[in-house]
């Protein structure tokens, strides 16, 4: 069973459809009554449950089923619409990560259109104002509702990069003026495993057993690796120069640690970037290509060891990572004008 049947499964089997005045309706499908008014949802389940799943199977009959796991009750929401509609302007306080299982979605966030396609997902902040179309085409969408102490639990937990996740942790969850969201596309390395994790957390969910609720966490800090690692986000230009310095940062630190045998492809084992943003990355905030930038630092190192150690040349061209004498003499003479001799004679 794939989750697109296991989706559509859960809400087919909840035969017991709400009447048209129950309170869950309006609090899984609102539709719009106001251009101004801005609801806030509140996390609907009680403490201890801190991970929910939100099923939307849309038709083109112009219905939407709606059914939430866990709930203390079996049911099924279902909403008429009109091609087009939308539901109410509204935030969370709670994270809201929606996956799109099938077909196209989108949403209005923060006054803009976003259109979402199969395998996209959207992480949004808890006070990110947004509303969500409601199209006539064929569409199932995961919404995973998060606790706040769980999603800071799993951030902390899951990225390589500190100061990685302390961004994400403060443009998502901290600064609670900044209303931020995070548009994940799948990059070249098809994210086939995904689906698994969501598969299995949603079923979790869906049939709550014994253990369920560590085994939800274990998966969602999987679900949250396979995004940091085989999906692309997108931010916006000041977010971005925001981020790239704080990888820079990262990448340079690493290579300042790693300096005497490293490759390029440790990097992209480390950080899950592609070889040439490393280039492109380095290039822009020092001028340098990645192996100028890496030769720089070797040099640095060497210059340090010959002023501050009794090594002999060839130990501290070893130590730097170059072990053809001629090779490190030459590029030293060219960076000091000197050979390391002479260098290390020098008052």
């Amino acid at each position: 069973m794939t989750l697109l049947q296991l989706a559509r499964q859960i809400t087919e089997n909840r035969q017991l459809l709400l009447p048209p005045e129950h309170k869950l309706n309006t609090r899984l499908v609102c539709p719009e009554y106001s251009k101004s008014v801005q609801d806030v949802k509140t996390y609907p389940l009680l403490q201890e449950e801190r991970i929910f799943a939100l099923c939307w199977n849309i038709r083109s009959s112009h219905e939407l089923y709606a059914t939430i796991c866990p709930s203390p009750q079996p049911f099924c929401c279902r909403h008429h619409f009109s091609d087009g509609e939308k539901t109410q302007l509204h935030t969370h306080d709670y994270i809201e990560l929606a996956y799109i299982v099938d077909g196209r979605f989108s949403q209005r966030i923060l006054g803009k259109d976003i259109s979402f396609s199969r395998g996209d997902l959207c992480l949004i902040d808890k006070n990110c104002i947004h509303q969500d179309y409601l199209l006539s085409q064929p569409a199932t969408i995961l919404f995973l509702g998060i606790a706040n102490d769980m999603f800071s639990e799993i951030m902390e937990e899951n990225v390589t990069a500190q100061k990685i996740t302390s961004f994400l942790q403060s443009a998502l969850l901290k600064q609670k003026d900044l209303q931020q969201y995070l548009h994940f596309k799948p990059n070249a390395q098809k994210a086939a495993d995904l689906e698994d994790c969501l598969f299995l957390l949603l079923k979790e969910l869906y049939e709550g057993r014994v253990g369920s609720r560590h085994i939800c966490r274990g998966l969602l800090l999987r679900i949250f690796a396979i995004i940091s690692t085989k999906y692309d986000f997108s931010l916006s230009k000041d977010q971005r120069k925001t981020m790239n310095w704080i990888i820079f940062e990262e990448v340079s630190a690493y290579i300042r640690k790693n300096y005497a045998d490293i490759k390029i492809q440790d990097l992209t084992d480390v950080f899950h970037f592609q070889e040439d943003y490393f280039n492109r990355l380095i290039k822009g905030k020092t001028g340098l290509t990645y192996s100028a930038f890496l030769q720089q630092v070797r040099l640095e190192k060497a210059e340090h060891l010959l002023t501050s150690s009794k090594k002999s040349v060839e130990e501290i061209a070893a130590a730097v990572g170059y072990h053809n004498k001629g090779y490190f003499y030459k590029i030293f003479q060219e960076k000091y004008g000197t050979t390391p001799s002479k260098y290390r004679k020098k008052p």
